[in-house]
């Protein structure tokens, strides 16, 4: 079998031209597997690409400035040794080149955003322009700061922004981006992992240069007014316009209109979002991919018909060049007003591609053009490549093309012309759906069991009423007659949240999945790409690697105990679900372990689980013959004075060393972050988000508190900074 196999390959290399001879040329098996992939290999280079940038987050150190160097001088010394090889091994090494080109391209980027991080809690004085408003988890006001000031704190280690939600009484102000304001409130670090291989916000806020977080309870004061020149001018135009159409359709229909047209979210009520997310249309919410391509496919279309109306013109390839042109000007118009946010950009980089690719007379959607807008998305900011806005998009837009590319080549039976669109929707609906929801339930560990059923009855509503309704809309707009395109665009809006509301109130309607591994999506994802990237048998290869992050997901294992950062609260998995050791407080933490467990339990139900004894400060959790101690507050810690090996005592205050039992108080998490016993049987072992993270830019080892970062009175006094922010200088 092998002599046939060879003789088969050296057959099919035969008719390619002698190479010379000191050329290093691969073995005759690999040369005939890569040949058969000629004019397929275009797509794998953001593959390599995101495995270089994969690779680069998952480390547990920060390459130092020689590794760095190396890597790039390998990645040119490759590129330039490609021309010397066979063609064999030449589709090998240009890989080796972007997969290094990838893991260098990250490391330059998280150097270029460095900006000076917080590393103490901080209460004071907080002056700075606002550059962003939206809403917190909690359902509050939350403005992003720049030219951020804080009292007796140097300007090297003032963060570049500061993001800080609104509580209290707010109404003395209408917030509007570019005020210069100032509050007193209070500011910490960007928040670690809530457990071992979760999720890091520190790592986000570092590529978005923001230094700290926290919140106010005092009004947020004007310093100064925004200056409406260039990105102030177009916010104002955002806000004028949301505010219109809010008040020309009002309600919570006004506010979804709004939020689809701007971008703005902050009027939509919590229950409407709730409704929205159980009957998975929560993605009609958010400016992206489906926004993006109905809008410039309606000006397409319209403009092209027209067009084509025209005499000595719709003969000739101008209306459709024309109507490129214009939908890629009203793209660009629609990311301007809707903000610009990343999963927007990436949408309008997706659809300007395409665009291109008609004005060059190519195939609009093929993989070739799916691969170009990976790429420009992966080198202007390789961190979105861990957030599930990219891989949703791109999965959702690559099964996409791949099923509606086959079954173009098959010989399908005719589908009659009043069936297409709907079938057209609904094979869209179920091809995105099964493409997004392995990412959806791995992010956000929710499936909403009729999602199809309310994709299919609200997307087609979407496309041919809402999106077609706000162009005209906008078109309309300065002769004041928009109002009819709005009211047009209410009334599908309207029975989309009904479609919402009807399909999140069926009984289990929602499903929840446990975390899954790190390695689950990674291996899922490349399993999947090569399943429709490789052009031999050996693509189902992919499907095999599928199955297997398939079974390791359903095994997942849960951490049997888990001890917050700062020791206020503990989980320990118990026959019933996770029992919590408070009912209230460390709300967010406890909301993300017992959406990571699949738990649908609140954490006033999570409290009353397991064996708990509670006496005063003093709470007590068994697991497995072990007991959990949490000690709450100050005087609690000061009663404590022993423990034996089989016990583990977690305090939110200082206590004094003890080497008969494990002790995790301030001055240990402080530097270890969140503890998780992890493991099956004997393999059981503590591990914590130090440990997994490792040293890091956005995340540096052993870092301690700096009690010193404020500079003296007396040399605050004398800057101009002082004077600025300080309220009692002020006439």
């Amino acid at each position: 079998m092998l002599n046939l196999f060879l003789t088969r390959a050296e057959l099919a290399l035969a008719h390619r031209p002698r190479k010379d001879k000191e050329q290093v040329r691969a073995p005759i098996p690999i040369r005939y597997w890569l040949s058969a992939q000629r004019g397929h290999l275009f797509p794998w280079v953001p593959v390599m690409l995101a495995v270089g940038i994969g690779f680069y987050f998952s480390l547990r150190f920060e390459p130092s400035a020689v590794a760095l160097g190396s890597c790039c001088v390998a990645c040119f010394a490759c590129a330039v040794a490609a021309r010397w090889v066979g063609e064999g091994l030449r589709p090998l090494i240009v890989a080796l080149v972007f997969v290094g080109g990838g893991f260098c391209l990250a490391a330059a980027h998280a150097h270029w955003v460095k900006a000076p991080v917080l590393t103490w809690r901080y209460y004071g004085p907080i002056e700075g322009r606002i550059v962003k408003i939206d809403t917190s988890n909690s359902d509050k006001p939350r403005i992003t700061l720049d030219h951020v000031n804080l009292d007796r704190v140097g300007p090297d280690k003032t963060p570049k922004h500061v993001r800080v939600s609104l509580h209290g009484d707010q109404r003395w102000i209408e917030l509007q981006f570019g005020q210069t304001v100032m509050m007193t409130g209070h500011l910490s670090p960007p928040q670690g992992p809530v457990e071992p291989d979760g999720f890091d916000f520190r790592r986000t806020a570092w590529f978005q240069a923001l230094g700290a977080v926290g919140y106010t309870r005092t009004p947020v004061l004007e310093i100064e007014g925004p200056k409406t020149k260039g990105v102030a001018r177009v916010y104002e135009w955002r806000e004028n316009i949301g505010a219109h159409i809010k008040k020309t359709v009002g309600g919570e229909t006004g506010a979804f209109a709004a939020a689809i047209t701007t971008g703005d979210r902050s009027s939509i009520p919590k229950g409407t979002l709730d409704s929205l997310r159980k009957s998975n249309l929560a993605h009609l919410l958010a400016i992206s991919g489906l926004h993006m391509g109905l809008l410039v496919g309606f000006i397409f279309g319209v403009v092209r018909f027209g067009l084509i109306m025209v005499p000595r013109i719709g003969g000739t390839h101008a209306p459709k060049s024309a109507a490129a042109c214009a939908a890629i000007i009203g793209g660009g118009i629609y990311l301007a007003l809707s903000g610009g946010a990343v999963a927007t950009q990436r949408a309008y980089i997706m659809v300007f591609v395409m665009l291109v690719a008609v004005l060059l007379r190519k195939r609009a959607l093929t993989l070739r053009a799916v691969a170009v807008a990976a790429v420009m998305v992966l080198v202007l900011d390789p961190v979105v490549l861990t957030g599930p806005g990219f891989q949703m998009s791109f999965a959702a837009t690559t099964a996409l093309v791949v099923v509606f590319g086959a079954l173009r080549d098959w010989n399908t039976p005719q589908i009659p012309r009043v069936l297409k669109f709907p079938v057209g929707v609904l094979m869209s609906s179920m091809v995105a759906g099964l493409a997004t929801a392995p990412f959806a339930a791995a992010h956000f560990n929710i499936v909403s069991h009729y999602g199809l059923l309310a994709n299919v009855l609200s997307v087609p509503v979407m496309a041919l009423l809402v999106m077609p309704a706000a162009v005209v809309a906008a078109l309309l707009m300065p002769l004041g007659l928009d109002w009819i395109a709005l009211w047009v665009m209410g009334q599908g809006i309207d029975w989309i949240l009904t479609v919402a509301n009807w399909v999140a109130q069926m009984p289990n309607s929602v499903g929840r999945i446990p975390a899954p591994q790190p390695f689950v999506l990674p291996l899922l994802s490349l399993g999947a790409l090569v399943l429709v990237l490789w052009q031999l048998r050996g693509r189902w290869i992919g499907v095999l690697a599928m199955g297997v992050a398939f079974i390791a997901w359903a095994n997942v294992h849960r951490p049997d105990i888990l001890i917050a950062d700062n020791g206020a609260l503990i989980g320990v998995m118990t026959a019933e679900g996770r029992a919590l050791s408070r009912a209230k407080g460390s709300g967010f933490v406890a909301q993300v372990w017992l959406e990571n467990d699949a738990d649908v339990g609140t954490q006033a139900i999570a409290n009353t689980r397991g064996v708990q004894s509670r006496d005063g400060g003093k709470t007590i959790l068994q697991h497995e013959g072990v007991e959990v101690i949490q000690l709450s507050g100050k005087k609690a810690a000061a009663a404590f004075n022993t423990c034996h090996a089989k016990q583990i005592v977690v305090a939110n205050a200082d206590l004094a060393p003890n080497t008969n039992c494990l002790v995790l108080d301030p001055s240990v998490l402080r530097d270890t972050g969140a503890w998780a016993l992890t493991g099956v049987g004997d393999t059981k072992k503590w591990v914590t988000v130090s440990e997994r993270v490792g040293d890091r830019l956005w995340a540096p080892a052993n870092k301690k508190r700096d009690p010193k970062g404020r500079v003296s009175k007396t040399e605050m006094k004398n800057s101009d900074q002082y004077v600025r922010i300080n309220p009692t200088n002020r006439p």
